[in-house]
């Protein structure tokens, strides 16, 4: 994780941008008001995805217990990916019309 402090982010901008892509690094911009954190966008989706899923007790539930059939060495039964989240898609289209 890269640290650098507001003025050298304001000076830096576009070179603070693509080493955070290239290297797959957070970069931490430090000011007197506190911090905030640069990431590639696809790791936030990531990052935004797992909360989701974190948040979603149904699917947080069918998540471990996907693990646990295959830590006894078994093949999940498996559904449609619109159907394992049909759920979530709902929701966001509603609160994106």
């Amino acid at each position: 994780m890269n640290t650098v402090g507001v003025q050298q982010a304001i000076s830096t901008l576009p070179e603070i941008i693509k080493s955070t892509i290239d290297n797959c690094e957070e970069t931490v911009i430090v000011s007197d008001s506190g911090s905030v954190v640069l990431i590639d966008q696809r790791e936030w989706d990531n990052i935004s995805e797992t909360l989701r899923l974190f948040h979603d007790k149904k699917s947080l539930k069918a998540l471990i217990e996907g693990h646990e059939v295959r830590d006894k060495g078994l093949i999940p039964t498996s559904i449609t990916t619109e159907e394992a989240f049909y759920d979530l898609q709902t929701e966001y289209s509603k609160k994106c019309k």
